[in-house]
């Protein structure tokens, strides 16, 4: 099978070399010939034009900063669709839009290929040990094609659904992340300001169910994705409690914390619907409401 790969910068660069060390033909392009020159010594062969490529490849991937230069090295002159045979396969690998990316599957889809996307996560130092989450979206089929060369470019790969369902698993993931990124900034001000050392707060949140990452291994699977609040593994009126002496402490030492205040007044609003005495979770049912009464549940078989 042989690979072509566009797009070699800190992340492409790391998963191209690691399609080679699994012992797969390697055909490389970039916008800078000199960022290849790594690959290329140790015996990739160089394109001049992502057409160029695709015609030569069975699964042509490409790793590139976001949607719009996805839609030029795809569709744009001399193009990766201007090569591409039958049956051959597109995977993106760029945090891209969904939307965009529907629209290329039917692109492909026209001219008899497939399409499949493939966000990762893990990072650059993921990237070059093979120790990312590939997120795939597309034809099952196609990915099971495809599944050993994924392989090679992390360790947790998983089908996500359709065409776009890895991008939008990216996407909630990096919003969630970010988020947290915030959340933490506003803990650890508020934290050091109130006299704590930085490296204590950090041992103790580490140790505490935030860093022994309970939420997602039993919290949430045992309430908000089971739609069971009742009898309360943790009451949302000593949720409430904690939250509100948090921010009370934070307007005491003037530490903005604006997130903290809003989870505070969503867990209010939950507290006036008589909630009080259910599990803490119970208060995400009021964003399920607000998204049009989606609700996020997995049936217990499958948890």
């Amino acid at each position: 099978m042989k690979i072509g790969f566009i797009g070699l910068g800190n992340m492409g660069g790391g998963m191209a070399a690691n399609i080679m060390k699994a012992g797969y033909p390697l055909t490389v392009n970039d916008v800078r010939r000199e960022a290849a020159k790594p690959l290329l010594d140790q015996g990739a062969s160089w394109a001049d034009t992502p057409k160029v490529l695709a015609e030569t490849s069975d699964i042509v991937f490409a790793s590139l900063p976001g949607p719009p230069e996805v839609e030029t090295v795809a569709t744009g002159k001399d193009g990766i669709i201007e090569g591409m045979r039958p049956d051959s396969v597109f995977i993106d690998l760029t945090s891209n839009s969904p939307t965009l990316v529907r629209h290329l599957y039917g692109v492909f889809k026209d001219k008899g290929a497939h399409m499949m996307d493939a966000p990762v996560s893990g990072g650059v130092p993921g990237a070059r040990t093979g120790k990312l989450a590939v997120m795939v979206g597309g034809d099952e089929a196609i990915f099971q094609r495809c599944k050993p060369v994924l392989d090679a470019i992390g360790d947790k790969v998983t089908y996500t659904g359709e065409i776009g369902c890895g991008s939008v698993c990216k996407l909630v993931h990096n919003c969630i992340l970010y988020s947290m990124q915030a959340v933490f900034a506003e803990g650890f001000t508020l934290g050091v300001k109130a006299g704590v050392d930085p490296k204590t707060l950090w041992q103790v949140i580490s140790d505490g169910a935030v860093g022994r990452m309970v939420y997602l291994s039993t919290v949430l699977p045992g309430t908000y994705f089971r739609g069971r609040f009742d009898p309360p593994n943790f009451a949302l009126r000593l949720a409430f409690k904690d939250v509100g002496l948090a921010t009370s402490l934070a307007r005491e030492l003037d530490v903005p914390m604006a997130i903290a205040n809003q989870t505070l007044q969503e867990m209010m609003a939950a507290m006036n619907r008589g909630w009080g005495d259910r599990d803490s979770r119970v208060a995400m049912l009021l964003q399920e409401e607000r998204a049009g009464g989606v609700e996020v549940r997995v049936p217990d078989t499958k948890i």
